[in-house]
């Protein structure tokens, strides 16, 4: 197993979220992703998963089986959306946000995007409009989302207090990505997120027909994998150490063993998945839930890939899942037919991560 990053290694990464510049690209704005905003909640970080607050997974916790029944079903607590994705549970203002995803529009064919806001229990208001989203997820001092933006074939923060945006990842070595999708960072500001065509739309193809996965560390963004079908969602598991990734145009869910500086290794099959794996969250225990984009349900597997059980919600299209409430044990589930797509809830026995 790769050792957990010493405090002493993490100090000296230059955190992705401090310096967030793509390969060839002039540096952010200084207002976007400070370092002071991340260094000052380093050490509390490393107690809980990447972007979770303080003592969501306490060191010293131990956990039991985390579904209360093999088969549970999550209640609907709202549909009519176009197509939800990407849920992210902001703990200290007790909200979930959602990307919502209209049809493709214009000569280039990029489908616009909303983020919805939903404050329990059954509030739901636009939190920021053309916001190109789809992947959300958060940065370590919770202050900034982290978005996977297809509008500009990129990754970018937005700042929660004013909305103002940032850029994390413009290109990789001067070629625009395809459409990244979803976005996993680690508790010191490493990004990881998967870059398949799915929303690229009428425009040109810069990859070279190849559907990757990228790193970004320190300012640079690094290529993890080029030669996955379709990469879709991404999560990391508590410790950092392991990388997971699912293959959509495969159905395979791969893993990554993750060094101290972020770098990966070889994949390795981690689930031979069948029904179009889409987005995906951990437990504290590092159990991994996986959404199915064919058959409604979210399957859930043990650290070592036995599956414990599933999560049923919509009747088809669940897209993807993330960890909330007060106690970080009510699973979201965005689910459903496009121009249907809902919000589902269920309570769980373990905590987990709020993406």
């Amino acid at each position: 197993m790769v050792p957990t990053p010493t405090l002493a290694a993490l100090a000296g990464l230059c955190l992705a979220l401090s310096a967030a510049v793509p390969v060839g690209a002039a540096a952010a704005p200084p207002q976007i992703l400070r370092a002071g905003h991340v260094s000052a909640h380093t050490t509390t970080a490393l107690a809980g998963p990447p972007g979770a607050p303080p003592g969501v997974c306490p060191a010293d916790a131990s956990y039991g089986p985390p579904l209360p029944a093999t088969s549970v079903t999550a209640a609907k607590i709202r549909g009519g959306f176009s197509f939800l994705e990407g849920p992210v549970w902001l703990a200290d203002r007790g909200y979930l946000l959602v990307s919502d995803m209209g049809a493709a529009t214009g000569p280039e064919r990029v489908q616009p995007s909303t983020i919805r806001r939903f404050t329990p229990p059954a509030t739901f208001d636009t939190f920021l409009a053309n916001s190109g989203s789809n992947g959300l997820a958060l940065s370590p001092d919770g202050r900034q989302l982290v978005a996977a933006t297809h509008d500009q074939r990129s990754v970018s923060s937005y700042r929660i207090d004013d909305l103002t945006r940032g850029v994390v990842a413009a290109n990789y070595q001067g070629r625009a990505f395809n459409s990244p999708n979803d976005v996993a960072v680690r508790s010191d500001g490493v990004v990881y997120f998967t870059d398949p065509n799915f929303q690229r739309g009428a425009r040109a193809d810069q990859m070279g027909g190849r559907t990757s996965v990228f790193r970004v560390s320190g300012g640079q963004v690094s290529l993890v994998d080029d030669a996955l079908r379709q990469p879709n969602g991404i999560a990391l598991s508590p410790d950092g150490a392991t990388l997971y990734v699912g293959a959509y145009g495969e159905n395979k869910i791969y893993k990554y063993a993750v060094a101290a500086d972020g770098s990966t290794g070889p994949r390795s099959v981690f689930v031979n998945y069948v029904g179009g794996p889409d987005g995906a969250t951990v437990d504290c225990a590092g159990n991994v839930y996986w959404a199915s984009g064919f058959d409604g349900l979210v399957h859930v597997y043990s650290p070592t890939g036995v599956e414990l059980g599933t999560v049923r919600s919509g009747a088809s299209g669940t897209t993807n899942v993330a960890f909330g409430g007060s106690d970080r044990r009510t699973l979201y589930v965005t689910s459903g037919p496009t121009n249907d797509s809902g919000l589902y809830s269920v309570r769980l026995n373990v905590p987990g991560y709020p993406y």
